[in-house]
């Protein structure tokens, strides 16, 4: 049985990968600052193959803590998104860059097998040609400080050397949605969504954008497959995860939500310039590890939409269900 170490284990994603790793009977350690709270894992003390350790990926001392006896490493911890980057920028920059090379030069001092990075499609920025799909080798245009902590983090990890003990895969994700046990409400398909749900008035800004989506469940099976791969199909290489045919421009993502709400009220603002436009194709994960979405964004529409009319959540607007 391998010991898996995940960092932000009690965040929104995190929280249900740790869910699939136990499942699949691994022994699971936490490593969280708990920053929003472990509230969405702390029935997750009842499981004896599961362990928490409170702390910073800054701190080399909280790391070795957590690293210790430790196989594989999924590393999720970070200040997520361009809002949350752009209130705190220091703490971004030490967080998701500083704390992601301390992480890693720990996890390879002290034997850890390998070493999986959340990253992000945003780091493609604005697409070259608008008629394309961007790939894994397209030229990477950070525009915000959220996609430029995890473009340098990327570099860093895939110029180590291969000799190292500790093999790092990089992983792009799509933008997410879909319910977890800390789901959120302010990402575009859930907040979207939940808004409309509620019965009000959608407002959005530059509808013709396009982006990937990706449910938050296969993004968590994306880490496990990628860590139950064939290393030499996933050592010191970078995939993007998602699937090509769920790209959606806002306008489009509007129109899935109407089929399930056909009196939904929407605004559209125009606006013609928007520093992240892009379409991402997925070909390579596909081929490289036969990894496969099993959600659409028509999923995930239909669950928040349950969510809120049948009350799971009570206050959906509450702030605990954003990142700033």
């Amino acid at each position: 049985m391998n010991s898996i170490l995940v960092s932000g284990g009690a965040g929104y994603i995190g929280s249900v990968l740790v869910r699939l790793l136990l499942e699949r009977g691994y022994k699971v350690r936490v490593l969280d600052s708990l920053k929003f709270g472990g509230e969405p894992i702390v029935d997750l003390l009842n499981n004896d193959n599961f362990e928490f350790v409170k702390g910073d990926v800054r701190n080399p001392e909280d790391v070795r803590k957590a690293v210790e006896g430790i196989d594989y490493v999924a590393h999720l911890a970070s200040i997520v998104g361009d809002p949350a980057c752009a209130k705190e920028p220091d703490l971004a920059r030490s967080t998701n860059y500083d704390g992601s090379v301390n992480f890693y030069n720990i996890c390879n001092e002290m034997g850890v097998k390998r070493f999986v990075f959340a990253s992000t499609c945003s780091n493609y920025g604005k697409m070259e040609d608008p008629d394309s799909f961007v790939v894994e080798t397209s030229t990477l245009a950070p525009v915000s400080l959220y996609a430029e902590t995890k473009v340098k983090t990327e570099q860093f990890l895939l110029s180590q050397p291969q000799t190292n003990i500790c093999k790092p895969t990089c992983l792009r994700f799509s933008t997410v949605y879909g319910i977890s046990a800390r789901t959120r409400f302010d990402l575009t398909v859930n907040e979207f969504t939940k808004e409309l749900a509620l019965g009000r008035e959608l407002v959005i800004f530059g509808e013709q954008f396009w982006r990937p989506y990706c449910h938050v469940i296969d993004l968590a099976r994306a880490v496990v497959a990628v860590m139950e791969a064939d290393e030499n199909k996933v050592a010191f290489d970078v995939f993007n995860v998602g699937d090509t045919s769920e790209n959606y421009q806002k306008q489009m993502l509007v129109d899935e939500i109407k089929k399930f709400i056909p009196d939904a009220s929407v605004k559209y603002v125009s606006k013609n310039e928007d520093p992240r436009d892009y379409r991402v194709a997925f070909d390579k994960i596909q081929k490289a590890i036969g990894f496969k979405i099993t959600k659409t964004v028509p999923d995930g529409i239909k669950q928040i939409i349950q969510v809120i009319q049948d009350g799971f959540i009570l206050n959906p607007d509450d702030q605990k269900f954003k990142n700033i």
